[in-house]
């Protein structure tokens, strides 16, 4: 390129700003609906990919679009890998099917999930499945160190609740003013939920929390056979990463990729039909 036509860092920036790809937007409430759905039901499988399917354990939960007040949840009895939009249950906020198959539901674990969207109007999808490393991190009661750039994702962004949580709507209520604003709970002796203003980013930011934890147990077995500590990132530093890449918006962007390889792979993609 020639010193005439290449353009500035400024130009360049500014061009990779204006062509960030964004969530859809929908004219249609009805067709935003089945959009989503059809989302919901490919993170389920994404989900299964990654070996994140453990019995009738694990709920991923989504608010509707066209009356914020209900919410799209998976059933018992099906499988992740088989989960599709007629798949689906919706139920208000106080866990009561109105709309999809009989099929029974984790109510205790969506008590929960009602009670962070009661709280947090913002969070349109809660991820709370069954993960290996962030069950065995859980054991420990503790927030992860910051010592991985990945890890920036959730600095001051994470959460612990304590204490082997019991039914019922005021252990509910505890555990979401725990959750506060953040974007991430570790549930001790239980495992890892997630919430998001979407599908996509709820998806990503689980798998990178399980993957922290991953990271986390690996890096404190290296730590105890050599007697050396990992290195901390600086408060400054952590901060400066978990606002470049920690924000919705790069959830959204981040996870979209791995639901345009299932739909490569898959040969389907979303087509509404009124």
């Amino acid at each position: 390129m020639s010193e005439s036509t290449r353009e500035s860092p400024e130009i360049l920036s500014n061009k990779s700003k204006s062509t960030m790809p964004r969530p859809p937007v929908f004219l249609d409430k009805e067709e935003e609906r089945e959009y989503l759905k059809f989302r919901l039901a490919q993170a389920f499988r994404i989900f299964d990919s990654l070996g994140y399917e453990e019995g009738h354990t694990g709920l991923v939960s989504l608010r509707d679009p066209v009356d914020d007040n209900y919410f799209w949840i998976n059933p018992k009895g099906v499988h992740f890998s088989l989960m599709q939009p007629t798949s689906l249950l919706l139920v208000n906020a106080n866990g009561q099917a109105v709309e999809g198959s009989t099929a029974p539901f984790n109510n205790d674990v969506f008590a929960l999930h009602a009670a962070i969207y009661a709280s947090r109007p913002n969070v349109n999808c809660i991820a709370n499945v069954s993960s290996t490393y962030g069950k065995a991190f859980s054991a420990f009661g503790k927030e992860l160190d910051i010592i991985t750039q990945d890890a920036c994702v959730f600095y001051k962004d994470h959460a612990v609740a304590r204490g082997f949580p019991s039914p019922g709507q005021d252990a509910c209520g505890e555990i979401a003013v725990t959750l506060g604003t953040k974007k991430a709970l570790i549930l001790q002796n239980v495992g890892l939920l997630v919430v998001g203003p979407n599908v996509e980013s709820a998806l990503r930011y689980f798998m990178a929390l399980d993957k922290c934890c991953q990271v986390q147990l690996l890096a404190d077995e290296a730590s105890a056979s050599t007697g050396r500590r990992p290195i901390l990132i600086r408060d400054e530093e952590a901060d400066y990463v978990h606002r470049a890449i920690g924000k919705p918006s790069g959830g959204w962007f981040s996870g979209s990729v791995h639901f345009a390889e299932l739909e490569a792979i898959e040969g389907v993609s979303f087509e509404y039909h009124k």
